[in-house]
């Protein structure tokens, strides 16, 4: 059974990586959504190995279901078709400092901790108690609900300003082009960049 579960890890870990990879490599950057979506997902999988149900299924709502939403939309909003390529042009320039930033962040972590895990008080075999759903609705709504009102204000303002941006005069709407009328434009382009 553990080595089951260890290969449903590496394979899990390995979509969760690869996916991550290909949001930052892929061209296209609604494609680069989809991909962080499925990033999440594996994460969410993960969540599910280790046993916490809960988290598996905040990390769909939330995560794949709210933010990536979110994401698309700002995506769809606001999309223009100059300076997009500068970072998948330079992806490994963003991996570098991506990495440089871990490590930074990582290192002190690393060398001042004792890593000393707690041992269990009380009788041999009995489980320690976990925090479950009801005390953390029971902090939403008492010790932390100065926080959570702060983040619903401002995903509520986030949204206004997004119907706001989308919201144009008919006659001020540019018409979006398709894909075929897109590469039709940039080998017009080229074609002129070329004959300068």
């Amino acid at each position: 059974m553990d080595l089951l579960i260890q290969i449903i890890f590496g394979l899990l870990s390995a979509l969760v990586i690869g996916a991550a990879m290909m949001v930052v490599t892929v061209r296209n950057v609604i494609h680069a959504a989809l991909w962080l979506i499925a990033s999440f997902f594996g994460v969410a999988a993960l969540y599910l190995l280790l046993e916490a149900e809960f988290i598996a299924v905040v990390q769909v709502l939330v995560y794949v279901g709210a933010i990536s939403i979110l994401i698309l939309f700002a995506i769809m909003l606001t999309r223009s078709n100059e300076g997009d390529r500068l970072l998948t042009k330079y992806w490994w320039a963003s991996a570098l400092i991506a990495l440089g930033l871990f490590g930074v962040a990582f290192l002190p972590t690393f060398t001042g901790t004792t890593w000393n895990m707690p041992q269990p008080t009380g009788p041999a075999g009995t489980p320690e108690v976990l925090s479950g759903v009801e005390e953390l609705g029971r902090g939403f709504v008492s010790e932390f609900v100065l926080h959570f009102e702060i983040a619903g204000v401002l995903l509520t303002v986030a949204l206004i300003g997004a119907i706001v941006i989308a919201f144009e005069e008919r006659s001020r709407r540019r018409r979006v082009l398709t894909l075929a009328e897109e590469l039709e434009l940039r080998k017009r382009r080229q074609a002129a960049e070329s004959v300068d």
